[in-house]
């Protein structure tokens, strides 16, 4: 097993036991490799959900850049409602655990079609 269907099943476990969703391996695949090489890197992995830029680099560079959404108070709800979810205390949250969970809210599996 690579470190990537390493990492895929630390993010498969994580949505399983700390967010209480069943995941869709074969779009959690996608969704981790289209974060690149990013999940390699303890900080680029993580989402620092405490800072506001990093909420807002999410909400534009995922939201509206690859999912193709509007920005609008409804992203900035979503992000929000994805943190709560993965657990405000938890200190990693894996950057494709919530892309995942993103993609899914909005219905845009389509994306990774």
């Amino acid at each position: 097993m690579g470190k990537r269907d390493e990492l895929i099943a630390k993010y498969a476990d994580d949505l399983r036991n700390k967010c209480g969703m069943e995941p869709d391996m074969a779009l959690l695949t996608k969704v981790t490799i289209g974060c690149g090489p990013a999940i390699y890197n303890a900080d680029a992995s993580t989402v620092a959900a405490s800072q506001a830029g990093e909420l807002e680099t999410v909400k534009n560079n995922f939201l509206v850049k690859k999912l193709g959404l509007t920005d609008g108070p409804e992203l900035t709800a979503a992000v929000n409602a994805v943190i709560e979810t993965y657990g405000k205390s938890e200190r990693n949250k894996y950057r494709a655990v919530v892309y995942y969970m993103l993609t899914k809210h909005f219905k845009k599996e389509a994306v990774y079609g």
